[in-house]
């Protein structure tokens, strides 16, 4: 979890292989208002966000069994807390934290994603960053990152 450019997606794939799960991107769940919204360099509402959020929560409680790594901003408690409805034991949050300006040229660098840079800021004014799950500085290289990932959770490597 964590604002747009933090590198949600690269860590995630590469976990989902490190831990032989499947990966989700929770962009690709977005209905096209959504994306049409954030196109335009509207921020989503709330209301827009829930029946998104809904979604990957199902696609979690279908893979809980196994396991799934799924990437979602998850900017907000309440978003959480929707996300891991019916899962409250059988999850784990892992927060992608950086600096403002160095996500910004990250975001602004992208020619691909529907997210444009000028959303940014409005990430940064919703976010409620959590006191628990395992805390990932976006400096970290994905090695480093799941190399603390591991050892945060004990899992052996």
């Amino acid at each position: 979890m964590g604002v747009s450019g933090c590198g949600k997606s690269t860590l995630g794939i590469a976990l989902g292989k490190y831990l032989d799960m499947p990966f989700f991107d929770g962009d690709d769940f977005h209905p096209p208002e959504n994306i049409q919204k954030m196109s335009q360099g509207v921020p989503l509402e709330d209301s827009d966000r829930e029946p998104w959020l809904t979604r990957l929560n199902k696609i979690a409680i279908k893979h809980r069994g196994k396991g799934a790594v799924i990437a979602c901003s998850a900017l907000k408690e309440s978003y959480r807390q929707l996300l891991q409805n019916g899962l409250e034991e059988n999850i784990t949050w892992v927060y992608l934290y950086g600096a403002y300006e160095e996500l910004l040229e990250r975001v602004s660098s992208r020619s691909s994603h529907f997210m444009p840079s000028a959303l940014l800021q409005s990430q940064y004014d919703a976010l409620e960053p959590p006191y628990y799950g395992v805390h990932i500085p976006v400096s970290l290289s994905v090695d480093e990152a799941i190399t603390k990932i591991s050892e945060d959770l004990n899992i052996p490597g």
